[in-house]
């Protein structure tokens, strides 16, 4: 069968990955002397590939994400990163030491009945879903949304 032909009836099934792959796949296979076996099995496996990596492509596309810049290219100017120095940006052993910004403050999650309380350590185990339920019920009394007073 013809190249063209071959291609027409892969373009016509949807076996892109199989069409993308098939010129390098043949070309291999040819120079090794694979039998009939294995050329299918490479070429299902690159229509397998192509299939996996379409809706990630996809995704990326909708997300529309910014062009890659070199970090020559970016503006350091009102941001809170310091400038890198061209030896700094080369070495991965300075990957760590060459960016600072300040971190955002810890907040804490649960509120605390008072403030020696919240540096007292809690074990693991103290917060169940029963009694995190029951300690939102007292903190706050709840609602009635029709009629806006609280429930007792």
């Amino acid at each position: 069968m013809e190249r063209a032909k071959i291609f027409d009836l892969m373009g016509e099934l949807k076996l892109y990955g199989m069409k993308a792959a098939f010129d390098e796949i043949m070309v291999t296979a040819i120079k090794r002397q694979h039998e009939p076996q294995r050329i299918v099995g490479d070429l299902l496996t690159a229509e397998i590939s192509e299939k996996q990596a379409r809706p990630i492509k996809y995704q990326l596309t909708i997300a529309k994400l910014p062009l890659a810049k070199d970090i020559a290219d970016f503006q350091f100017d009102g941001t809170p990163i310091n400038q890198i120095s061209p030896a700094a940006a080369l070495s991965p052993s300075n990957a760590t030491s060459c960016w600072s910004a300040v971190p955002a403050p810890a907040r804490p999650i649960w509120p605390s009945p008072s403030p020696g309380a919240a540096s007292a350590p809690v074990p693991a185990d103290a917060f169940t879903t029963s009694s995190t339920s029951s300690t939102v019920s007292k903190a706050r009394p709840v609602t009635d949304v029709r009629a806006g007073s609280p429930n007792i």
